[in-house]
């Protein structure tokens, strides 16, 4: 049996192995009829939205600068991070980056690149998406490692963070992010103990008695007994003082009302004077049941399927110009917009409006936010912190409605 785990490393990604043979072929014939070095400029856009979003959270961006880096070409693109729509205000579909150069010498990263900006994008908006819902200060942290393939979990929790969420679970996401991974306990810690002492409640101890003391001190408490029960016994074993809260994790099949067992934990924990103890709840949270939780008294979220399942949103590439003699004459397929072309961005009445207008075309009252990213195969712009990208994308958020 093969030992090689069925993925693509870096080396195969740079080298096209993933891409699609056609863009292969493609190569050849155009190598073959001297048409190699034949320059066009071609356009990324996005096809379709899923879900009905108005709007999405532009990202992988970075991925694709170092797909394409050492390539004969330049490369423009809108921030990452930027969020968008589809078209602009005169129904224009909107350029998110242009590829200029020979074509042959980058039609092969067609397919990576789409799949790099549609799996980024989807990610990051569903997770804005979350974040827009829940507010800015309420704590979430991405548990969606277990939701992809291994391969993928640090590139998902990198766009979970920018989307909005205060941090991530995984190991070497945290590495990438430059954070330290942040998580409680799972039930299986508490079983062994249940099964060797008789008592689950020494799993909490040893937790307590183990982890160096930055580590927060969040106990799982609905392993054998009801929810609020194991709570104030959670509390009670490591004490008021040592308890940054308990994490409610009910399975779908018992939760019932998840709001109402929120607010009756909060209510009794209060009422034995616990009122500093946070309640932190996991399992099924999305954008749709967030906000009700928040209002029952849930002070932090863990969330996993409802970003790892994000829908990709569907990007397109298309030629729309092609250099002959000097010069760039305006061409591409049916349904598309020909010609290169800019994107200006202005704020009118607290609303963000996005304006496409041919490339040397002026708005004196918008800005142009398609910004040169590559010389000829040389990034040239500095790319923004995983922090900064974060503010960039939660400073936005206020602009636009779900």
């Amino acid at each position: 049996m093969e030992k090689r785990f069925i993925m693509a490393n870096d080396k195969e990604i740079k080298e096209g192995k993933v891409t699609d043979i056609y863009f292969v072929r493609t190569e050849e014939i155009l190598k073959a009829k001297k048409l190699y070095n034949v320059e066009v400029n071609a356009e990324i856009t996005i096809s379709s939205v899923p879900n009905g979003w108005k709007w999405v959270v532009y990202a992988g961006l970075r991925e694709v600068l170092k797909l394409l880096e050492g390539l004969p070409i330049d490369v423009y693109s809108i921030p990452e991070g930027t969020i968008i729509s589809r078209e602009d205000t005169n129904g224009i579909r909107i350029p998110v980056m242009n590829i200029r150069g020979p074509y042959a010498a980058f039609a092969i990263y067609e397919t990576p690149l789409l799949g790099f900006l549609a799996a980024a994008t989807g990610v990051a908006t569903k997770a804005s998406r979350i974040r827009k819902r829940a507010g800015k200060n309420t704590l979430i942290v991405y548990f969606g490692a277990r939701r992809n393939h291994p391969a993928v979990a640090p590139f998902y929790d990198f766009y979970a963070y920018v989307g909005g969420f205060n941090s991530v679970s995984c190991i070497a996401g945290s590495e990438f992010l430059g954070k330290k991974p942040v998580g409680t306990m799972p039930h299986s810690l508490l079983i062994i103990f249940r099964a060797i002492y008789g008592d689950h409640r020494l799993g909490w101890k040893a937790f307590h008695e183990v982890m160096p003391p930055e580590v927060p001190r969040i106990c799982l408490a609905d392993t054998f007994w009801d929810e609020v029960e194991e709570s104030i016994e959670a509390v009670k074993t490591l004490g008021p003082n040592n308890i940054w809260g308990v994490r409610l994790d009910t399975p779908g099949s018992r939760k019932g009302n998840f709001a109402a067992i929120v607010r009756e934990v909060k209510w009794k924990l209060s009422q034995l004077g616990y009122k500093n103890v946070k309640v932190f709840v996991s399992g099924g949270i999305d954008e749709h049941n967030i906000k009700e939780l928040i209002e029952a008294g849930a002070d932090g979220f863990g969330i996993g399927s409802a970003v790892a399942s994000a829908p990709p949103v569907d990007f397109a590439m298309d030629i729309t110009a092609v250099k002959v003699n000097g010069k760039w004459i305006p061409i591409t397929k049916r349904g598309k917009f020909s010609g290169v072309k800019t994107v200006w961005k202005r704020i009118k009445q607290s609303k963000v409006e996005y304006i496409v207008t041919p490339e040397g075309t002026i708005i004196d009252d918008a800005e142009c936010i398609m910004h040169k990213y590559v010389e000829n195969g040389k990034i040239i712009q500095k790319l923004p912190s995983p922090d900064d990208l974060r503010e960039y994308v939660i400073s936005q958020l206020d602009y636009f409605e779900l």
